[in-house]
């Protein structure tokens, strides 16, 4: 077993099946020893989106299911990326991961909800999970999602 597979299992999390595209493109494209993922949406084991996924995010709103929800997108892009690579060992980088969160108006706790996202990848890959980050808030995501997370890896030959 590989040490990122022992390190999931330790964790107790077992990666879901990559989701395909829901329109004209791809997974993942590797350019070279860069892997981009697409975004992902926050799907659960069961391949649908819980309805405290869905929605918008508002002042008011509580932080746990946006949290969650980019966790979700993380496993998500894991999954995608060991699809594309095989081996997850070959990650020797998380570069990048790219967050968009649905709002209604002002919510100032992203960069907190997109923790989700960048805390599993560090649980995961320890210090070569640590990454650049952008997060923002949008008007709309696919299928009404609370965010969607993208990924670019550095993938060892």
């Amino acid at each position: 077993m590989n040490l990122v597979a022992k390190k999931l299992e330790e964790l107790g999390i077992v990666l879901p099946r990559p989701a395909a595209p829901a329109a004209n493109y791809v997974p993942a494209v590797r350019v070279g020893a860069l892997l981009v993922v697409s975004g992902q949406l926050p799907f659960g084991p069961d391949g649908k989106l819980a309805p405290v996924h869905l929605g918008k995010l508002t002042p008011g709103s509580a932080i746990e299911p946006a949290t969650e929800a980019a966790r979700l997108c993380a496993l998500n892009l894991i999954a995608q990326a060991q699809a594309a690579i095989g081996d997850l060992d070959r990650v020797a980088q998380v570069v990048r991961l790219g967050g968009f969160f649905n709002v209604h108006s002002s919510f100032d706790a992203l960069a907190q909800a997109m923790n989700g996202a960048s805390d599993l990848m560090v649980q995961v890959f320890g210090d070569r999970g640590r990454h650049a980050r952008t997060t923002v808030g949008v008007a709309h995501l696919p299928l009404g999602a609370l965010c969607e997370v993208e990924a670019m890896f550095e993938i060892a030959p």
